[in-house]
């Protein structure tokens, strides 16, 4: 017997021996007085035999049917063996129609060897930090490197804009590897869709802050820093990466789920993959998205023209024209076209915009016609 069926024969004696009320037993074992007088009639009819339940060693009435079970379990096996539960039961019910809850889906996996329960690591606790109330309000941005296309294609990082106040992917963008220009990109992309966010919010990684100790020379900003607050957007740098929980959570998933769906796609390079993001983040949305504190948007409508977000998203730098009113940029050196001599341009300072390798000099808000006139060697 149970402990508990064990509980209700000590009871069940003590009523027999009048030593209990039947109501009072009813409380003691929270069921009905109709549910005492059974139990007491099982009980003189079979004794302690009668107060174990007729259910024991029976299949339960809700069991899974053992075609439907046997089918689930080879379907897992052939297409989604490495899958999760929850993934693979979604999976499942869309693609095929059979429609398992997760917890039968878990249970499939572990009794076919596919999936083995995952034991809880005892972790540091870090203090909560309220979600903030308004859409925009902060966005958490992060790279993650990873193989994305498994060993369909080469590493590659996604860069991932995550909402603090909905979880909600915000930009996804594929780049080769995480670095200044596709957080540019992944920015552009992000204002084109939502406008300008209120804040950012990212780890200490060179590409956001100048991590060298005591620097002399240089502006003390990176090129996404001061791209940043030019665009009159705030930038925070987290002390830690459980500070920007959010967008950590949100790769983990990332790596199961889209590594998933894009072999599923059978996609195996950047640039479809970039095409397929915005269909994957609608549905990552519906899924995962949470309701704001406050439903008005921090987003701001988008002030700036293309030529303007152009001359902000790309990699600046000062050079000074010598007096053949050249500069140099790179391996490049770059000659200033003029219909006359400009001496007044000489040991002055000019600005070199990089837009995907498309150079241009700025002098005084003005474009400068150039060309390569040698490459150094």
């Amino acid at each position: 017997m149970s402990e508990k069926e064990l509980s209700r024969l000590e009871v069940i004696q003590k009523v027999k021996a009048k030593q209990l009320t039947q109501g009072q037993a009813g409380k003691i074992l929270k069921v009905s007085t109709r549910q005492i007088r059974n139990l007491l009639t099982r009980y003189s009819f079979s004794g302690p035999k009668g107060l174990i339940s007729s259910r024991r060693d029976k299949p339960s009435s809700n069991r899974l049917p053992q075609s439907l079970r046997e089918k689930a379990v080879a379907l897992i096996s052939s297409h989604y063996h490495d899958f999760g539960p929850t993934l693979a039961n979604e999976k499942l019910k869309e693609l095929h129609g059979l429609k398992l809850s997760v917890e039968s889906t878990r249970q499939l996996m572990i009794a076919s060897g596919i999936w083995k329960g995952k034991h809880r690591k005892a972790c540091r606790i870090h203090q909560m930090r309220e979600r903030r109330a308004c859409v925009g309000e902060l966005i958490q941005i992060d790279g993650s490197p990873h193989y994305w296309f498994e060993d369909r294609g080469p590493k590659c990082c996604l860069i991932v804009f995550v909402d603090d106040a909905t979880s909600r992917l915000m930009a996804l963008h594929f780049i080769e590897e995480e670095c200044t220009q596709g957080y540019f990109e992944a920015t552009r992309n992000y204002i084109d869709v939502h406008g300008l966010p209120a804040c950012l919010y990212s780890d200490r990684h060179g590409i956001f802050r100048v991590n060298t100790k005591d620097a002399v020379s240089g502006t003390g900003e990176t090129q996404f820093s001061r791209a940043i607050r030019e665009l009159d957007i705030a930038l925070i740098n987290a002390n830690s990466p459980q500070a920007k929980g959010r967008v950590e959570r949100a790769n983990g998933i990332l790596q199961d789920r889209l590594v998933k769906e894009l072999r599923l796609q059978n996609i195996s390079d950047i640039k479809t993959a970039n095409a397929f993001l915005p269909q994957f983040m609608a549905d990552f949305n519906k899924r995962f998205e949470k309701e704001p504190t406050n439903p008005n948007h921090a987003n701001r409508k988008n002030p700036f023209t293309t030529p303007q977000l152009n001359h902000i998203l790309c990699q600046k730098t000062t050079r000074k024209i010598n007096k053949n009113l050249e500069v140099t940029y790179g391996n490049k050196i770059l000659q200033i076209q003029t219909q006359k001599p400009s001496y007044t341009m000489r040991n002055s300072w000019v600005e070199i915009t990089d837009q995907k390798g498309y150079l241009s000099i700025w002098y005084k808000g003005r474009a400068l016609p150039f060309k390569i006139f040698n490459s150094k060697k």
